[in-house]
């Protein structure tokens, strides 16, 4: 007989590959298809002329605890029971335990895997069917087997899909943080707007009690017949208007106490524990010198941005990997006998395996769509982060152009009402030594009182410019971006770390 040639095992996977190459270059291709976004460099962005004039700083970006400099202990107690008791921020740990899973699902599809089954079966087949001995007799059969898997990785695909899952994860952890500052934010903002509504109620309160004496003179000048009924209507009026100021400043406490209950995660009845704020302090504002590079270190949506871009660029290595051929390796071992007393000796051993290739040759068109669809995911990642970085100088000079236009409407308020208080006194100072009225000295408090409101209304907005300026500029977090960790290390550390 003549003999038949053998063939190693090494030289017929060379000649597998060889094969699938040249069946892969004439079938599925990625040519014509590449992403288009281009991510905005910071620098492009000019921000010189808009922030001319302000002061800048080496150490102007906010702390963890920025909300500390408004002043108010029942401030920093109630931002740290929200970030303790807030639903919302578990519902963005369970978004970053999601991410972290999917992490472990795509390092998983990487390394090979090892099963083992163990099975019994019988059969007795009728002798009208099959004639004996075959025929009307039982036969069983046991069989133990290992199952070897391994999807060998040749052209990176997998990983790419890996380091792709863990960019998304580090984005879930940076919006986990982001969240935090969000709330603590709004914390800080509804606090703000409470102190306003206290002090809008103080200014109807004293109105109201002008508007009385007010009216009180002129029904007896108008009894005495030194005055008609105009001053009396007019003085109505004026309480009237004072006392609906003073109900809506009451109903606008009330709706915020119930929505800061809200934001600690608690029920209404939490916010009536909440007392009038204390607000002692609105700093100058501050804009770090290195604006606006820096900026992208800080930002945990521009951080988050960036990774999601890191992500998407690995996303399309995977779907160009899919286009190569891939190489599985599978092995059977296993004893199978028909009885027990056979099953370990050495006529049962059962063995099956070898490598398994596969190639794309015609798909309709699948890899290309697959490709297409991870390249928009591309454009739309940087866009994106293109749009967080511009959002983000512009929430920066907003903050500090509003803090700035404050001041200076706050100085010029001040400086009228300083000369209304002098107008005033002087108006009681005549009346004590017999040379004016009463009428007068009412007459004077009234614009001390208009100023008293615009002073409450100007107030409130400036002390959320400092809150919108230290939130614009990062809130104190420490966020690490693409540059300063690769995918390994980045997967360890989110296995390791707790939820932020």
């Amino acid at each position: 007989m003549p003999k038949i040639a053998s063939t190693s095992p090494r030289s017929a996977l060379a000649a597998a590959l060889l094969l699938s190459g040249a069946l892969l270059a004439g079938c599925a291709s990625t040519h014509g298809l590449a992403p288009e976004g281009k991510l905005t460099q910071a620098d492009e962005l000019a921000t010189s002329r808009s922030l001319d004039g302000f002061r800048f700083t080496d150490a102007a970006f906010p702390t963890r605890d920025w909300w500390t400099a408004l002043g108010d202990p029942q401030l920093d107690a109630l931002i740290g029971e929200a970030l303790k008791d807030s639903p919302s921020l578990a519902a963005a740990d369970a978004r970053l335990r999601q991410a972290q899973a999917q992490v472990q699902l795509a390092n998983a599809e990487r390394k090979p895997t090892l099963g083992g089954s163990a099975q019994y079966s019988g059969v007795q087949l009728p002798e009208t069917l099959a004639p004996p001995p075959i025929g009307g007799e039982y036969m069983g059969s046991t069989v133990l087997m290992l199952n070897f898997k391994w999807p060998l990785d040749l052209w990176g695909g997998k990983r790419a899909q890996y380091e792709a899952e863990v960019g998304l994860a580090r984005a879930a952890q940076i919006d986990a943080q982001a969240a935090r500052l969000t709330l603590s934010s709004n914390v800080a903002r509804a606090y703000i707007s409470l102190a306003q509504a206290f002090d809008a109620l103080d200014v109807a309160q004293r109105e109201d009690k002008r508007a009385s004496h007010l009216f009180d003179l002129s029904q007896q000048r108008v009894k005495a017949g030194l005055d008609n009924q105009l001053q009396l209507r007019q003085a109505e009026s004026t309480i009237a208007s004072a006392r609906q100021q003073a109900q809506a400043a009451q109903q606008q406490i009330d709706a915020l106490r119930n929505g800061l209950a809200a934001l600690l995660g608690k029920g209404p009845d939490r916010g009536l524990d909440i007392a009038r704020p204390q607000l002692l302090d609105a700093p100058t504002p501050a804009v770090p010198q290195v604006l606006p590079s820096e900026l992208l270190g800080h930002r945990a949506d521009v951080v988050a941005a960036r990774w999601r871009v890191e992500a998407a660029s690995r996303g399309i290595d995977a779907a160009k990997a899919s286009f190569k051929p891939s190489i599985n390796l599978n092995a059977i071992v296993g004893l199978a006998s028909s009885g027990l007393s056979d099953l370990f000796g050495s006529d049962a051993l059962l063995g099956l395996g070898g490598p398994a290739i596969s190639l794309p040759i015609f798909d309709g068109g699948r890899l290309r769509g697959n490709l297409a669809a991870s390249d928009a995911q591309y454009d739309l990642a940087v866009a994106n982060y293109n749009q967080a970085l511009v959002g983000a100088l512009h929430e920066v000079t907003d903050a500090v152009q509003s803090a700035r236009s404050l001041d200076a409407q706050l100085a010029s308020v001040t400086q009228a009402r300083d000369a209304a208080q002098a107008a005033w006194k002087l108006a009681d100072t005549r009346y004590r030594a017999g040379l004016g009225t009463q009428l007068d000295v009412l007459g004077a408090q009234r614009p001390l009182l208009q100023l008293d409101q615009q002073l409450t209304a100007l107030r409130a907005p400036r002390y959320a410019a400092t809150v919108d300026l230290d939130r614009a500029l990062g809130g104190g977090l420490e966020l690490a971006g693409p540059a300063a960790a690769d995918a390994d290390s980045s997967s360890k550390d989110l296995a390791k770390a707790s939820t932020p």
